[in-house]
């Protein structure tokens, strides 16, 4: 199998993300204008690439900010559910603010090891990683591409990376990401990282 290259994206600004509120798996809010020009940016930065394919998860933020790619370069976007975002159970739709309490002992409970630890009524760490890590191992050895684009979110960003790059899921809130953030990744029987949370093509 060829190296491969993944360009993983974080989806553009939505006003839930303006406005605090927590998303997750089952909040499917759309770009609001901000995010429609990360998107474009974000659009005109992945020209650099020659990518052959491109994933979003199924959930309209993350669709919409791969469409002026998908449009300009007659590129499929492929949904996925299985990289959608968190599942935040109870705390969806709420102000951050409202939830700093519970997400902070959360944290403390992860970073303590215990992974498999679920967000009330939502999932937990080790089943995100699993479910998404499986479609892009699958895309990985399926595809013949040399260039993966995928468009995702922020907390399943955090879990995959912290994971691939040996952070440790405990770790994951090491990993940064802003709202159209590129991080550049190569595959060879393992993943290193070429840059990761890009936004000077944001500016």
């Amino acid at each position: 199998m060829s190296v491969k290259r993944l360009l993983i994206a974080r989806h553009g600004e939505t006003d839930y993300n303006l406005k605090g509120l927590m998303q997750g798996r089952n909040i499917d809010a759309p770009l609001n204008e901000t995010g429609w020009s990360q998107a474009e940016k974000l659009s005109g930065y992945l020209t650099n690439y020659r990518a052959d394919k491109l994933y979003s998860s199924s959930l309209q933020r993350s669709w919409q900010t791969a469409k002026p790619f998908s449009d300009k370069h007659q590129l499929e976007t492929v949904r996925e559910k299985g990289l959608d975002e968190m599942d935040f159970g109870k705390y969806e739709g709420i102000p951050f603010v409202e939830a700093s309490d519970d997400l902070k002992e959360l944290k403390l409970i992860w970073q303590s090891g215990s992974l498999d630890t679920p967000v009330p009524g939502g999932e937990s760490p080790v089943e995100v990683f699993e479910r998404a890590n499986e479609v892009i191992q699958r895309d990985i050895e399926n595809r013949k591409s040399d260039t993966l684009v995928y468009v995702l979110h922020g907390r399943l960003i955090r879990i995959l990376l912290s994971k691939w790059l040996g952070y440790g899921l405990e770790n994951m809130h090491e990993i940064e990401h802003k709202n159209g953030a590129v991080n550049h990744l190569v595959y060879d029987d393992g993943f290193k990282a070429v840059y990761l949370n890009k936004t000077d093509h944001l500016k």
